[in-house]
């Protein structure tokens, strides 16, 4: 066991074996290291497998044991300064690292045949490898100027990552914002960090939060400061874990490859904020002022982000909005107290959410058979329907990943964000209203996702199939743009598509179907080939994703069932008092942090109880998205597809201006992205200007005035001179109290 800990200081340093052996490679072996570039997916695998198995190990010495491991060696020493770097291996690392190295592995199997096109393939996996001993390097951090390291190497790769295609101005305008905005927060870090080395003279957590403790206790410090230290400090989580208000740069972030959606936006780097503040919980707990903050600013991002939701058209944006939603969840339990509950669902919430992230990239690969690379088209999902019978698989493992967000039992998220709620009803009942509305709002957007992503009809410009001849199969929204009008445009010019060949009629309903391989992505499988004035356009059916795009999906489908068992609330305390459920024995150290009502286990009355509500509400949210965007079956002679409870004038004008309100509060962000483009860059850019016209105009101006004035009274005397050096000297201290006067 010793041995183990002892050498557990190599687990951030091995997967950066990858960057630097691509970097020697391509400076020795150019040609070689990229005609074998499809080669290095391996090593990097089996790097990060390497570390998943150390983790895992630690993690079972930590259930077995239950103790922290600390080693610390000296870098910097004198008489006034002393830094030290080492590792630190407890409850809260295992977690993070088991978390990062699972969900990191996958991601990379994933990638290794959605970025196979790419030329940048190696330098993709150079920075998904540099990230993953990042982030490692964060979670086994023994102190604050540590964290801080590793913190600011996760947010270059951050900007690395979302800028992958640099040369698209979106993606360099989005990479650039996120960087901006993680600024902002990592100041109020290292200013939280400077301010509290300077009342307790130590970097190091267990010294800080003794010292911390004790100045309080005993009011030897100005409890103010303290307060404000704490508060740069979260400031740090606020911006990494895209909380309200600087969560901006999340939805942007979309723009780089679905991969690093999966990985960093999903499961880690944003889990990284989360990580940060359970780690100085023990100093927040102190604080209540602090505490009530942090609850806050979970309560308001998990409903902004909710709303935020509702009415986005870019899957992946609307995935991101639920991120942020959720991790408010999380920083809302951390607030209250909730320590266990906030490590479960940050949990079931990574491998749920890098599920759906890695079905999203499906999804696009399989839209981009029709529409081409194009994000606009091929992430929109008003574009998107019918796929279901097309991506069979990819259709199965996301409703998985969309049930357990909407928190429906047995799945993982469930357990874990039923136990939230119950802690934050003994909090507030106010939070524990908004946070159960939000849980109904979660299900709704998320099965809007999945009936305009899967089913209904493929709407794309020409592209309607159903696999009939005579009918269609429209899925109309209630508080969407189709209505007559536009679906009638739409048969006409399928009408004006037939073909007459040799007498027979040739329409896009085309009863022939085309064998689909699962494996081979880069075939093409035309749908059907219609030549009209010369012009020749070959169509293509959605198809499935290759093996190793699917197997990481599978996979992560595995873990959203089982993975709510390693906390299910059942005998959470067994006869001797003794945990009983996984993740309550592996966080046995952290007993002071955990958050519990009593000593007794769950009842099936109480729990029965609790989940009955919070499915009640979930049920509630994914059948108001079922009636608003359920798929209708219609005759193409019959266009009366509005149901009639819609077409009464009052119905109608209230659905009308929900719709109005939700699409323009979603469309513009909730207006916060204009607020600071208007108060910052805006304000900024007219400070600017004010400052350079007083620059220019009376700083220069009083010089340059000087001058002038100096010239033209010399040149006044000179012509107008008497000789009489008194007149003179009168004339020029005249001009001298007349400057100074001015």
């Amino acid at each position: 066991m010793e041995y183990t800990y002892q050498y557990s200081w190599f687990i951030p340093f091995i997967p950066v074996l990858i960057p630097m052996l691509i970097g020697v490679g391509l400076l020795l072996f150019p040609t070689a290291t990229i005609n074998l570039r499809r080669m290095w997916a391996f090593p990097s695998v089996l790097l990060l497998s390497i570390v998943m198995i150390f983790s895992a190990n630690l993690s079972i010495q930590q259930i077995n044991n239950s103790y922290i491991y600390q080693y610390v060696w000296s870098w910097t020493i004198n008489n006034d300064f002393s830094l030290e770097f080492g590792h630190l291996i407890d409850p809260l690392t295992s977690i993070m690292s088991i978390l990062i190295t699972t969900v990191g592995i996958l991601v990379l199997i994933y990638s290794d045949n959605y970025m196979s096109h790419d030329q940048g393939y190696l330098r993709f996996f150079a920075y998904m490898s540099f990230f993953n001993t990042s982030m490692l390097g964060l979670v086994t951090s023994s102190n604050l100027i540590q964290i801080y390291i590793f913190w600011e190497l996760v947010g270059v790769c951050s900007y690395l990552l979302i800028g992958f295609w640099f040369t698209r101005p979106s993606v360099a305008n989005a990479c650039q914002k996120a960087f901006v905005t993680n600024r902002v927060g990592d100041f109020g870090l290292l200013l939280g960090i400077l301010g509290l080395y300077w009342i307790t003279g130590s970097f190091e957590f267990r010294d800080l939060f003794e010292i911390v403790n004790n100045l309080i206790y005993n009011n030897e410090v100005n409890f103010f400061f303290v307060t404000l230290c704490a508060l740069f400090l979260f400031s740090g989580a606020i911006a990494k874990s895209a909380q309200f208000p600087l969560h901006v740069w999340l939805p942007d972030a979309m723009e780089g490859p679905t991969p690093i959606s999966a990985l960093i936006h999903a499961a880690t780097m944003v889990a990284a904020g989360i990580f940060l503040v359970a780690r100085l919980l023990p100093l927040f707990i102190v604080i209540p002022y602090i505490m009530n903050i942090i609850a806050l600013i979970g309560i308001i991002t998990l409903l902004l982000g909710a709303t935020l939701a509702l009415g986005q058209k870019d899957i992946k944006r609307s995935l991101a909005y639920s991120t942020m939603s959720q991790l408010g969840y999380t920083m809302l339990a951390l607030g209250i107290g909730s320590y266990r509950a906030a490590l479960f669902h940050l949990i079931t919430h990574a491998y749920s959410k890098a599920l759906l992230f890695l079905g999203s990239g499906s999804i696009i690969h399989s839209m981009e058979a029709i529409v081409g690379y194009s994000p606009d088209k091929s992430q929109n999902m008003v574009l998107m329907g019918g796929l279901t019978k097309h991506v069979p698989i990819t259709k199965t493992t996301f409703l998985l990943g969309i049930l357990s967000l909407c928190g429906i039992p047995p799945l993982a998220c469930f357990w874990s964000k039923d136990e939230i709620l119950n802690d934050v009803w003994l909090y507030s009942p106010i939070f524990a209203i908004i946070a159960c509305s939000t849980a109904g709002l979660t299900a709704f957007y998320m099965f809007r996702i999945y009936l305009l992503t899967f089913e209904g009809y493929l709407n794309v410009n020409f592209q309607n199939y159903s696999g009939k001849t005579n009918n269609s199969f429209y899925s109309i929204s209630l508080w969407g743009k189709e209505r007559k009008n536009k679906i009638q445009k739409k048969i006409n010019l399928l009408s004006l598509l037939t073909i007459n060949n040799k007498n027979e009629r040739i329409s896009f309903f085309w009863k022939k179907t085309y064998p689909i391989d699962i494996n081979v992505r880069k075939t093409t499988r035309p749908f059907i080939t219609i030549t009209r004035f010369g012009i020749t356009n070959t169509f293509s059916y959605p198809h499935e994703s290759d093996t190793t795009m699917l197997f990481p999906m599978l996979v992560l489908g595995v873990f959203t069932l089982v993975v709510g068992a390693i906390g299910i609330p059942f005998n959470q305390f067994n006869q001797q008092g003794m945990d009983s459920d996984i993740l309550s024995k592996l966080l046995t150290t952290d007993r002071n942090l955990l958050h519990q009502k009593s000593n007794n286990s769950v009842d099936w009355y109480e729990f029965v109880t609790n989940a009955s509500f919070s499915l009640s509400i979930a049920y509630i949210g994914i059948f108001i998205a079922s009636f608003l965007y359920k798929p209708v079956y219609s005759s193409l002679q019959n266009l009366n597809f509005q149901n009639s409870f819609v077409k009464s004038v009052p119905n109608k004008f209230f659905f009308s201006k929900i719709k109005d309100f939700i699409y323009e509060w979603s469309d513009n962000r909730g207006y916060i992205d204009v607020f600071y483009v208007i108060s910052l860059t805006y304000g900024i850019r007219g400070l600017a200007e004010l400052t350079q016209f007083f620059d220019r105009r009376v700083i220069d101006g009083i010089t340059n005035g000087a001058g002038i004035t100096s010239f033209f009274v010399g040149e006044g005397i000179k012509y107008i001179g008497g000789g009489r050096i008194s007149s003179y000297l009168l004339v020029y201290l005249s001009y001298i109290l007349i400057f100074l006067f001015l």
